[in-house]
């Protein structure tokens, strides 16, 4: 048997047969102007966290880039950004990644964020060149160990090759010249937004004690329709 879930397709538009774990704090958002629709979308809490962390990421390194601010003034909002974001993540994901049984997953990301806002705010104040000179290979290092570990704890061959395209991007910062930061955030903002507007592959759900037998037999209704869907996308 394949570790992936190789009935599921890498990449695909964002399907509407939703398991409750998804439903839960859900947002539509749906712009028109008179008769005629601007933008239209949904969110899962997990897309949630995508958007918060990509808004934050794009905040942080475009403020490194363009904002004349002192590093110890930078290194303040950073680590008030950083804190903002792994708060917002654990209250949006974990319901979900208690049903998914994926709270290490979370607890990953969380000392990754953790582990890169210490040494970060330790190489500003206390002046270690050599950390303030790899900031952005330091981010997409540990953006890139997260995703890995969300690939393998989904089975998700998307999120490892978002783990590979931070690592490629540490590579393209040689070839960045003066814009280091704006090609970091570039990358781990853009990665985020893209993860938040498309349906990513995972293994199939699992059994859990969290949800009632009813909320079982409908999550169980709805992998049917996500599975007949597959079968159709494949035979395209």
């Amino acid at each position: 048997m394949s570790f992936f879930n190789s009935n599921e397709p890498l990449l695909r538009s964002k399907q509407e047969e939703l398991d409750i774990q998804d439903l839960q704090g859900l947002l539509r958002i749906h712009w028109k102007i008179g008769n005629t629709r601007l933008f239209s979308a949904f969110y899962t809490r997990i897309d949630q966290v995508f958007l918060l962390w990509g808004l934050i990421s794009a905040a942080i390194f475009a403020t490194a880039q363009f904002l004349p601010l002192s590093w110890s003034v930078q290194a303040i909002l950073w680590s008030t950004l950083t804190l903002v974001g792994a708060l917002g993540m654990v209250i949006l994901a974990w319901f979900w990644v208690k049903v998914e049984r994926l709270c290490w997953v979370i607890y990953a990301w969380v000392a990754l964020m953790l582990l890169g806002l210490l040494v970060t705010d330790l190489g500003i104040f206390l002046g270690w060149g050599l950390v303030l000179l790899n900031l952005c290979p330091l981010w997409l290092g540990l953006s890139a160990i997260g995703y890995f570990c969300t690939g393998w704890g989904l089975r998700s061959r998307t999120f490892v090759l978002a783990g590979m395209l931070h690592l490629i991007g540490i590579w393209l910062l040689s070839h960045s010249g003066g814009w280091q930061f704006v090609t970091t955030g570039a990358i781990m903002a853009g990665t985020l937004f893209f993860l938040a507007e498309v349906q990513w592959d995972m293994r199939p759900p699992l059994e859990t004690a969290l949800l009632t037998v009813e909320q079982k037999h409908f999550n169980q209704e709805q992998h049917r329709l996500r599975q007949a869907a597959s079968k159709r996308y494949f035979s395209l």
